[in-house]
């Protein structure tokens, strides 16, 4: 697997999608609440646009693996 550009930003991607549904599915959102003050209300962390994120990410991560740009997972 070569390393570029946009293995980097997928895997980068990957990693933020991860951690925004681990806060949002556990019980993280009251750590983002109590510690992001004011960033915390204009970026409210939702089930839905973690979800959707996620799912973005991994169709971004598909379209890279099937045009041979990073490693395919199967």
């Amino acid at each position: 697997m070569e390393i570029n550009l946009e293995t980097i930003v997928f895997y980068v991607l990957l990693i933020d999608a991860l951690g925004a549904n681990l806060l949002v599915w556990t019980a993280g959102r009251a750590w983002w609440r109590s510690h992001m003050g004011i960033i915390a209300r204009f970026l409210p962390l939702t089930k839905g646009w973690a979800a959707c994120y996620l799912i973005l990410v991994l169709v971004f991560g598909a379209l890279l693996a099937r045009n041979g740009l990073i490693a395919h997972p199967f």
